[in-house]
């Protein structure tokens, strides 16, 4: 059973198992409170009752951060502040025993280093906030996944190991593969628009990508979790960004039916439930507001896609013009972008990049699903032989089709006002960590 279970069973007896969070020997009475990952409860001791002679000899040599198993009475007891009720046990078990002084108080972090803290992610991960902030992600991706489920998509699960860069060949980790060189997948790209001619029609998945790129910011990770969707028969990449302003919203709302006070006592941020469509504006005319409205200028060379600076003001620029959180950002060149991202007739690339609360969570667009046009794209970019399986997906047939990528650990980071994506991964990996 567990603990948020406890006062559905008053009077009752129950068995519950969970960490020791902390131990008060007093001179009449001992007092452990034990935790799980749903809640504490204080255990009642007394010392003066014959039958609890064993018990009391078990506490007293008792550490903190053991586990234990205990059986007895769950009772209501308004005057305990610890959710107005105690367990009297008949039963303790230590299932384990805490052998040592922890490495650090994961109770209070805030003169502890951050890699001090990832060194031992286990005990880090034992905190009420970071045990809340997974089950909030766990959640949010829930909701995410049952919009997609509820509209008919099919979740697949593409390989990792591949044969050739997913994207670009300047990012990838490669390994040994038997008799020959595999990278690891930057992205289920190729294989979402495979699945799309094979008929699929609509498709996503939750998975890790991979990405060889040596950037130590607070944003990004060799390895990271996306959530990827793709789907067919689409009129333009406006069908992409409704779909993802919509799965956005009934995700937040969920969460905030649920959540919403938690988020606001235990992260002192607000979920806020976007209301209507998303906004959009084009790439030149966000510069130019930039410019007139918090004087943000830069030189003209640089404005073929957002600035990490550009992007933070457009957190300001969506809530001063729309009173949005959310920004998308269209009509970017197809210069900077993959090649199987559609173009118009005059170069422009049909998608859009996403900003929410100044970061970029998404890079969206309508695909190129002509033959001829992406193996021209493909040719622009230099591209030969490692994406000739991938332009044969096209021969044959496939329908017009979009999707998009949300990066889970850093949308979770946003969400809570978390300084990094070191802390939203359940481990971290950068160029310079790959343990524990």
């Amino acid at each position: 059973m567990k603990i948020c279970e406890l006062e559905n069973h008053y009077n009752e007896e129950v068995t519950i198992s969970g960490f020791v969070d902390s131990i008060r020997n007093l001179q009449w009475v001992q007092f452990i409170v034990l935790r799980d990952e749903t809640g504490k409860v204080q255990i009642t001791i007394e010392k003066s009752e014959e039958k609890n002679k064993s018990l009391v000899s078990l506490v007293d040599e008792l550490t903190v951060e053991s586990t234990l198993k205990v059986t007895g009475i769950i009772m209501e007891a308004p005057k305990v502040k610890m959710g107005g009720k105690e367990l009297i046990p008949s039963n303790i078990e230590v299932t384990s025993k805490n052998m040592g002084e922890l490495p650090f108080n994961y109770k209070d972090t805030t003169t502890v280093n951050l890699d001090t803290r990832l060194d031992y992610r286990y005990i880090d991960l034992r905190s009420e906030k970071n045990l809340l902030m997974f089950q909030i992600q766990s959640e949010m991706v829930r909701h995410m996944r049952d919009y997609l489920y509820e509209r008919g998509f099919t979740e697949i699960h593409t390989p990792k190991l591949i044969g050739a860069a997913s994207e670009s060949g300047s990012e990838v980790f490669e390994v040994k593969y038997f008799d020959q060189k595999a990278y690891l997948a930057q992205s289920p790209q190729f294989y979402k628009q495979m699945a799309l001619a094979s008929g699929f029609g609509k498709v996503f998945e939750v998975a890790p990508c991979f990405r060889a790129e040596n950037s130590n910011t607070s944003r990004h990770a060799t390895e990271f979790t996306s959530f990827d969707v793709e789907f067919a028969y689409i009129d333009s990449f406006q069908d992409v960004m409704d779909l993802e302003a919509e799965m956005l919203t009934y995700s937040f709302k969920k969460l905030s039916e649920k959540y919403g006070n938690r988020v606001k006592e235990v992260f002192e941020q607000e979920i806020v439930v976007p209301k209507g469509k998303f906004p959009q504006m084009r790439l030149a005319d966000i510069y130019q507001e930039l410019e007139e409205r918090y004087d943000y200028k830069i030189d003209d060379s640089e404005k073929n896609d957002l600035t990490t600076e550009a992007e933070r003001l457009c957190y300001k620029l969506a809530q001063d013009k729309f009173d949005s959180e959310f920004l998308f950002v269209v009509d970017f060149p197809a210069e900077k972008r993959a090649f199987y991202h559609m173009r118009d007739e005059n170069g422009i690339l049909q998608g859009y990049d996403l900003i929410w609360r100044g970061v970029e969570i998404t890079t969206g667009a309508e695909r190129e699903h002509r033959y001829e046009e992406i193996v021209k794209n493909a040719k622009e970019k230099g591209l030969g032989e490692d994406v000739a399986f991938y332009l044969d997906f096209f021969k044959h047939g496939c329908p017009p089709h979009g999707g998009f990528a949300i990066g889970i650990d850093r949308l979770t980071m946003l969400l809570l006002g978390i300084p990094s994506v070191k802390e939203t991964q359940f481990l971290f990996r950068g160029p310079t960590r790959i343990h524990p």
